[in-house]
């Protein structure tokens, strides 16, 4: 496939999914879903993945951005509960990704993606799997005490926060050394 006929084909494709949105469900989802497409190809993929090592940071928004689209598309409005969503994904995100990063590293910086580990080092990846999970867990527990979920939610959110908190930890742990989870 050349550039072009992938360009094509990915505008074809757009086009329609918002127009059929829209069309077919309402046009405040075909909105929302435009302006997904739009920041996931033009600010993060073309824009700014290859120029800046925040570009885990400024996809994850792009990555959460479908559950809001689809909230958006059955209910016809906009509300916390895929707000809380949104932040869930996009704080979950970067942890992810960095710590995968920390083992591509060299791939990334092959295909001249500046990822944190290449641009940062290592240790100041580890710390921000850290900080990042953090938030994570303090964001994901939220939708308990906001009365979204029952007290299942809630303990199983700490119980697997806890977890995903305890591995971040025991990563920025391994500082200057191998990993071993």
């Amino acid at each position: 496939v050349t550039r072009p006929e992938a360009l094509t084909f990915g505008i074809t494709l757009a086009f329609f999914s918002v127009m059929t949105l829209g069309i077919l469900v309402n046009w405040f989802a075909g909105a929302f879903l435009a302006f997904t497409i739009f920041f996931y190809v033009v600010i993060y993929t073309m824009g700014l993945k290859r120029w800046t090592a925040q570009n885990i940071v400024i996809g994850g928004a792009a990555g959460a951005l479908p559950p809001v689209v689809a909230w958006v598309a059955a209910t016809g409005s906009l509300s916390i509960e895929p707000l809380l969503l949104f932040l869930i994904i996009f704080f979950w995100t970067p942890p992810h990704f960095w710590a995968l990063a920390l083992f591509c590293s060299d791939d990334y910086a092959r295909a001249g993606v500046p990822m944190l580990p290449n641009a940062a080092g290592p240790d100041a990846t580890r710390l921000q799997i850290l900080l990042y999970t953090v938030v994570l867990v303090a964001v994901a527990f939220l939708p308990w005490p906001l009365g979204y979920f029952d007290v299942v939610y809630g303990l199983t959110s700490l119980v697997l926060g806890g977890g995903m908190l305890a591995l971040a930890g025991n990563v920025d742990r391994h500082r200057g050394g191998s990993l071993a989870l």
